[in-house]
């Protein structure tokens, strides 16, 4: 069943001269130009090649990966100037500026923003990515992310989260849509029907939403009901199975038959469309994943993506063979061209009510390059030194250990876990630390665990040595990462933490803080949720005693085991 469209209505809510706009606009179309509405692909590589690919397929959005903001800017200008029709340009907006801009402000992870308890953090958040992102042209955010953290073993989910509380993660969620309806974005809430509650990611394989219909409907369904109804512009559709409401509405489904939401109808036209009455543009995620990969030959996947009900077709192995299936999968009847119109339509909507029709007419559809000065503000870096100032959280201190001063712990044994370089999330975090903490005045000696004269070396001289240890891990979410465990270093183990009952020992997580769960008699465990230089400033002022610690756990940091608490 295709639903109409209803320009008129949220989240468009055009007037007639718009809507003039949009109909002239499809009418005008070539069926291959149609079909290139329906693409965003991902920008990578080279600029000249991808301004190449504009000029010739007339995609209808693009998402850039990070890279320096003239140069994104510059990018996205030519862009602009070399499209038939104004395009969509998105980033993932989900910690700050940095997620389009190298240079641009690292607010924070959402958890980290929802340990503050304060949905006017949430608001800032979304000020600082989204007018960052427009600074170079971006007019559409993928973020917030509204998944709810309800499985600690999710490797995914986590830390980019606004915790495990669906009241905690709508109120933070809209504090970012009102912001980013301000600077002109559109959001993407993502990812339908949501993630957290499988212990596997979905960038590796169909993960699963195991809950009820009663239940989804009291959590996710919740949330997501009022973000659309207060306006959300477009919803991005995970590669995640919701069975519960796929047989609600289809019985027959066999277990064989169940598909991700992101080529199911049952999710896309039935929960969606009818169910939540979701008027906007719906995108898939990200069609690389091997969750929405494996689940169809993708010569069939690729037009059966919008048939069953996507707007928009995110990302391609090969952009040409995608767009030869598109169109292929119109002339064997996979896709109907009133469904395609459909789609362009909606897509043409948004653009519409981002005013994007009006700025090609004005050239302003990339700001001036004064904008460009808003990236890294003054105002956006205190904002963010106070949001991780409100954040870093004192799980537990049984031992009393807290506050540590040069005067009091001044010998320091430093034992860094995870923060691997050259890894996709970026590692090396603990050596800004080490500098800030011999900046306070601590001595510190970072452990080598593969020092076989220490580890073979008498309890008595060992500890002697040292006045206190501190643990630093970070662990960092990543796509294809499928655990977030400690992995000690093999094959004796020399940084577990032996000595527990021998030295006064703390643990700093600045990634996830779900650590607990595999060092849970250390005594004094502090989270930071991200590893900026704001949170590693805050947490050398806080375990000095020089500020208080005011976060809040936003999940359960016990992660369910009773022994974690002592």
């Amino acid at each position: 069943m295709l639903h109409q469209v209803d320009l008129t209505k949220k989240p468009f809510n055009l007037n007639e001269q718009d809507i003039t706009w949009v109909q002239e606009t499809l009418e005008g179309l070539t069926l291959e130009e149609k079909v290139g509405q329906l693409f965003c692909p991902v920008g990578m590589g080279d600029n000249a090649a991808l301004i190449d690919m504009v000029k010739k397929y007339q995609p209808g959005g693009l998402m850039y990966r990070p890279g320096p903001a003239q140069e994104i800017r510059s990018a996205h200008k030519s862009m602009q100037e070399n499209s038939k029709i104004p395009m969509l340009l998105a980033a993932n907006l989900e910690n700050g500026g940095d997620g389009v801009a190298t240079e641009g402000t690292y607010f924070g992870k959402q958890l980290q923003v929802a340990a503050t308890n304060d949905p006017d953090m949430a608001y800032k958040l979304g000020t600082v990515a989204c007018s960052e992102g427009r600074a170079v042209g971006l007019n559409w955010s993928f973020g917030p992310i509204v998944d709810i953290n309800m499985n600690f073993r999710n490797p995914i989910t986590n830390v980019r989260t606004f915790g495990d509380r669906p009241e905690t993660v709508l109120d933070m969620g809209l504090a970012y849509m009102k912001a980013a309806h301000e600077n002109g974005m559109a959001v993407s809430i993502k990812h339908f029907p949501g993630d957290g509650v499988d212990d596997r990611d979905q960038h590796l394989l169909t993960s699963i939403n195991s809950l009820s219909t009663e239940e989804w409907d009291a959590t996710f369904g919740h949330v997501y009901q009022t973000l659309i109804d207060e306006g959300a512009n477009t919803v991005m559709v995970g590669h995640i199975m919701q069975p519960a409401y796929q047989r609600h509405f289809n019985p027959e489904l066999k277990d064989e038959d169940l598909l991700p939401s992101s080529l199911s109808s049952e999710i896309l036209q039935n929960l969606l469309r009818e169910k939540l009455n979701f008027n906007g543009v719906i995108v898939s995620d990200a069609t690389l994943m091997a969750g929405f990969t494996i689940a169809e030959r993708r010569e069939l996947a690729v037009p059966k993506a919008i048939a069953a009900g996507c707007d928009i077709f995110l990302f391609n192995r090969n952009f040409e063979e995608d767009l030869e299936y598109m169109l292929s999968g119109i002339r064997n009847g996979i896709l109907t061209e009133e469904r395609l119109n459909q789609a362009v339509t909606r897509i043409l909507g948004l653009k519409a009510s981002l005013r994007l029709h009006e700025q090609a007419r004005t050239n302003t559809l990339v700001p001036d390059e004064s904008v460009l000065a808003v990236i890294g503000s003054e105002q956006h870096h205190q904002w963010a030194q106070a949001c991780a100032d409100q954040s870093v959280t004192l799980v537990k201190d049984t031992q009393q250990l807290l506050p540590v001063t040069p005067e009091t712990h001044k010998r320091m044994l430093l034992v860094v876990l995870g923060d691997e370089e050259g890894s996709f999330s970026a590692g090396g975090t603990h050596k800004p630390f080490v500098e800030k903490l011999r900046n306070a005045g601590f001595e510190v000696t970072v452990h080598d665990p593969m020092d076989m004269q220490a580890m073979f070396m008498s309890v008595r001289d060992y500890v002697k040595q040292y006045d206190f240890a501190l643990y630093f891990a970070n662990y960092a979410t990543a796509s294809n990462k499928t655990d977030l465990r400690i992995n000690y270093t093999p094959p004796y183990g020399g940084d577990i933490p032996w000595f527990i009952k021998e030295l006064p020992t703390m643990f700093v997580s600045v990634a996830n803080p779900f650590h607990l769960q595999d060092v849970p008699r250390i005594p004094t465990f502090i989270n930071a949720y991200s590893g900026n230089e704001y949170s590693l400033n805050a947490i050398v002022d806080k375990i000095q005693g020089k500020s208080e610690f005011k976060g809040t756990n936003p999940v359960d940091p016990f992660c369910g085991y009773w022994e974690a608490r002592l």
